[in-house]
């Protein structure tokens, strides 16, 4: 038999063993598919563009979709000329995506402008920081005993434990819920912070009741707009994100999610998706494409797709517009609801006397978090800075007109930004869903919600942050990529620390 003649019969017969088993795949073996879609242009939808085009090559056609604007809620407000960010507003230094997405973009980190804070309880200041830190860790052992020792090892060994996730991603390990993926990092204890209000955990720990209410409840408020019965994982991402090795980047955090998007070579569509269903060939009854239904300024239209990643939160709450249709049995709801924050960017005169300082230039502080009080109608005031920072910048002084953003569960009324500000020259007001509504016991989105359909957005159950939606991101991308090429080793493996050690 010659060559040719066995090539051919290599065909015929592989052809014939598709045709013969309804089960397999739609996709030939090896072969990358033909067009990917990813909903949401936000930094998880962004990011995870990014990494699809690293794992799938350069040969995928990668659609983004975005009914809003390319950042979601890396978002900024212009005032006076200068943009000011009125979505997610810092980094930490450990976030390590993010580092590398700066770099790999060739964007510049933003000059840090110092500025004290202090703690308001409705009444006076009761907790402020100096220009001293000797000073101002002699005030906390003073007023709180050794709760803020307790509380930072506390934290430093979540965040050395979280660590681990970059060198799976690394690897090129994914996991296949978001439950696998943090049992992979701290065993049960980490799933089990998921459910435990951070305020037990931290008694247990020995921190002071009066630390809880005076110092934690004020960085839940401003981070999260919720109080210390969050669950305690969300809780640590909020404290990691209080400390002082933060970072921004200049010109607006929301360039990455363009700079990703661009670099990804992905087509960005101006679009709401209103629906998705699977199509099965006659083939294969277990993998689908998808049919995406959407809509834009010209009309209506639909595309097939091969692999789908929704970016973007899928909660009632949130009402995304996104139906999902055909699948059987049918989705349920997702668990979870989203907490409305209000962004209140004022151009204008702070009402020094408000927190006790009749003369403004006696007042020392750049932002000013509060307690949990009834009678507070807002969570945080802030002098902030532009996201362009020229070389001889300096912070407005109080009795000059600033910029301030004020955090507050709703939107402020007339009354109470007269009792913040002494005069003003302009209100912006952004309503957010920012963040879960932290505390429900109904446990954690899936990943998977349909062969190769995936839900990033489930990781926010478990924190909210810029970087846990690039981490969640990598792992999509990397289980969107072993499931299409059948590498179940890749996928929920156990005691990674062990099995990687042994590979190198």
């Amino acid at each position: 038999m010659d060559g040719s003649l066995l090539l051919l019969l290599t065909v015929v017969l592989s052809a014939w063993a598709a045709v013969g088993d309804p089960t397999g795949p739609v996709h030939v073996d090896g072969a990358p598919p033909s067009k990917i879609a990813v909903v949401g242009a936000g930094i998880g939808g962004s990011a995870t563009t990014h990494f699809l085009r690293q794992h799938f090559g350069p040969e995928v056609q990668v659609d983004v979709f975005e009914k809003g604007e390319v950042g979601g809620r890396l978002a900024t407000v212009t005032v006076n000329h200068n943009d000011y960010e009125s979505g997610g507003s810092i980094i930490h230094s450990l976030n390590l995506h993010m580092q590398d997405f700066v770099k790999q973009l060739g964007l510049k980190y933003r000059r840090s402008v110092a500025g004290k804070t202090a703690v308001f309880n409705g009444e006076e200041v009761i907790l402020e920081e100096t220009d001293w830190y000797l000073l101002d860790l002699f005030r906390l052992w003073w007023r709180y005993g050794i709760s803020f020792i307790r509380l930072q090892m506390w934290v430093e060994e979540i965040m050395e434990k979280f660590m681990r996730i970059y060198k799976y991603q690394a690897h090129g390990y994914a996991f296949s819920t978001v439950e696998e993926l943090l049992d992979s990092l701290g065993g049960s204890g980490f799933i089990n912070m998921t459910q435990r209000p951070l305020s037990d955990s931290l008694l247990e720990l020995g921190v002071s009741q009066r630390f809880i209410d005076e110092v934690i409840a004020p960085v839940m408020r401003v981070n999260y707009g919720q109080n210390v019965s969050i669950p305690a994982f969300v809780g640590a991402v909020s404290l990691a994100g209080a400390q002082n090795n933060l970072w921004a980047v200049e010109g607006g955090n929301k360039l990455v999610c363009s700079g990703l998007l661009k670099m990804a070579n992905a087509n960005l569509l101006q679009a709401q998706v209103t629906s998705i269903s699977p199509l099965y060939s006659e083939f294969s009854t277990e993998l689908p494409q998808y049919e995406l239904n959407f809509s834009t300024a010209a009309g209506t239209s639909s595309e097939l797709y091969d692999i789908v990643v929704l970016a973007t939160p899928l909660q009632a709450s949130v009402r995304s517009g996104v139906l999902f249709q055909g699948f059987n049995p049918p989705f349920d709801e997702l668990p979870g609801n989203y907490h409305g924050t209000v962004a209140t960017i004022v151009h204008g005169y702070l009402n020094t006397s408000f927190f006790g300082f009749p003369d403004p230039r006696l007042f020392p502080f750049a932002s000013i978090l509060t307690t949990e009080t009834p009678d507070l109608f807002f969570n945080s005031v802030a002098s902030v800075c532009p996201v362009n920072i020229s070389t001889g910048f300096r912070r407005k002084q109080p009795q000059e007109a600033g910029v301030y953003k004020v955090f507050s569960p709703q939107p402020l009324e007339k009354s109470q930004l007269k009792a913040l500000f002494r005069s003003y020259y302009s209100v912006q007001v952004t309503e957010w869903q920012a963040y879960p509504c932290y505390g429900s016991s109904e446990g954690l989105p899936p990943v998977e919600l349909h062969p190769n359909l995936y839900y990033l957005s489930g990781i926010e159950l478990a924190g909210s942050a810029m970087e846990m939606s690039a981490v969640a991101a990598k792992n999509i991308a990397l289980l969107a990529y072993h499931r299409w090429n059948r590498q179940t080793d890749m996928v929920d493996q156990k005691d990674l620390m062990h099995r990687i050690k042994t590979e190198l």
